[in-house]
């Protein structure tokens, strides 16, 4: 991968699959892992938030590095979320992790304590301090209640194990100033924000939907890439009825990626409680939505 891409551009926020009892499904896993990077992903995020880290053990995290990395090998990178609110368990995860193979962690900020600046930054150091891989920072304050501050990213990737951040912040134009002068590679962790991110000099996505349509996820960066914004953004208003129903329809990203894994007959599995399965309505309204924008994918673009 490249200095302004380390871990390529198209990369899937991977859901854990699980058997019917509930437990880690590793055959599954595989099964997903290498469809998702034969469908053109160049990285799989790991327990992530559409992951279920915070319903998977420490040793379930790991046994999922092991398994993806034995079924894909080198032809995607590896990032896995060690995120927590306590900096030691964080930096016992992120070394695990390592160990395990990965090629890269993401981190997210501390949450519930809302630490300020200056102990998010110092949390995030320990962890680059601690581990010979680089890191993905997460600024996703919706779910932390804090946010990574572009001034602390700034500060951040002067440290040289701290390479990129997945952006869940809404705030392009802090996001912007940061990719000009911070020399970090930006992911989109939001599907509405993969074109405009990308456009001002984003590395590509982490996505959710792209469990289920990484090709047309990653259409819209190729388009791009090729010159034919007109193509790029006509590729990414077709993902948008998918992507809304999947990611602002009420209902967390990985209940309703499962749901559509299910409907697709690949694995995925049920869900992790406190989170509920998907109801029927819902899963056949993923389904047709997923097949209106295949039937749509490989019409001609007038």
């Amino acid at each position: 991968m490249s200095s302004s891409r380390p871990f390529g551009r198209a990369l899937c926020a991977m859901v854990t699959p699980f058997t019917d009892d509930g437990s880690l499904d590793i055959d599954g896993a595989q099964e997903l892992a290498t469809r998702l990077v034969d469908d053109g992903c160049d990285g799989l995020v790991l327990s992530g938030t559409t992951g279920e880290s915070p319903t998977t053990s420490d040793a379930e995290k790991a046994a999922l590095v092991r398994a993806v990395v034995e079924a894909v090998g080198d032809r995607a990178a590896i990032v896995a979320g060690v995120g927590t609110a306590d900096t030691r368990h964080t930096v016992e995860l992120a070394r695990e992790a390592e160990r395990a193979g990965a090629d890269g962690v993401l981190v997210i900020a501390p949450y519930y304590s809302r630490p300020p600046q200056a102990a998010i930054e110092a949390h995030l150091r320990r962890v680059a301090d601690a581990v010979g891989v680089p890191l993905m920072l997460y600024d996703i304050p919706g779910r932390t209640g804090v946010r990574i501050e572009p001034e602390t990213v700034l500060r951040l990737a002067e440290h040289p194990r701290v390479v990129a951040v997945k952006d869940c912040a809404y705030d392009l134009l802090g996001s912007t100033k940061v990719i000009a002068l911070g020399g970090l590679a930006y992911y989109s962790g939001c599907e509405e924000m993969n074109l405009p991110l990308y456009a001002v000099g984003g590395a590509g996505f982490v996505s959710t939907v792209a469990n289920a349509a990484a090709p047309r996820m990653r259409a819209v960066l190729d388009a791009y890439d090729a010159g034919d914004n007109a193509r790029a953004a006509r590729f990414n208003q077709l993902t948008l009825p998918l992507a809304e129903l999947m990611m602002a329809s009420g209902l967390p990203g990985t209940v309703t990626a499962k749901a559509l894994l299910g409907a697709l007959g690949r694995p995925g599995g049920p869900v992790r409680e406190p989170l509920q399965p998907a109801g029927r309505e819902t899963a056949d309204g993923l389904l047709d939505a997923y097949e209106r924008l295949e039937r749509a994918a490989v019409q001609p673009l007038v």
